[in-house]
C-alpha cells in the first residue's frame, strides 16, 4: 500500500509539473500608428481579449507592446492580426 501511495505521489508531481510548465512565451511587437495617449490603452485592451494572453505592457514612448501568452492557445500571427484590425499594424521584434 505504501508503495502504491508513493507511485501515486510521484505521478501527481509529474502531472502538476507539466501543467505548471505551460508553453508561455513573451514577445515584443513594434507598433505603428500610436499617435496619442489613448492608443496604448486601445492596443492593450485589444490584446488582452485574445484567449491565451496573460500580460500586456504597451509603451507609447517605445512604440512597442510586450505580450506574454500561452502558445498552445494563440500565436504571434493572431496578435499582429488583432492589432492591425484595431488600426495599429505590428510586427515581431524578437
Amino acid at each position: 500500500m505504501k508503495r502504491m501511495l508513493g507511485v501515486a505521489a510521484v505521478a501527481m508531481t509529474v502531472i502538476s509539473a507539466s501543467a505548471a510548465l505551460a508553453d508561455e512565451q513573451t514577445v515584443t511587437l513594434a507598433l505603428d500608428n500610436l499617435f496619442c495617449a489613448t492608443c496604448p490603452y486601445i492596443v492593450k485592451q485589444t490584446l488582452v481579449r485574445i484567449d491565451g494572453v496573460s500580460a500586456v505592457e504597451v509603451s507609447y514612448r517605445e512604440q512597442t507592446a510586450v505580450v506574454t501568452f500561452d502558445d498552445d492557445k494563440t500565436d504571434v500571427a493572431a496578435l499582429t492580426t488583432a492589432t492591425g484590425d484595431a488600426g495599429f499594424p505590428s510586427r515581431l521584434v524578437n
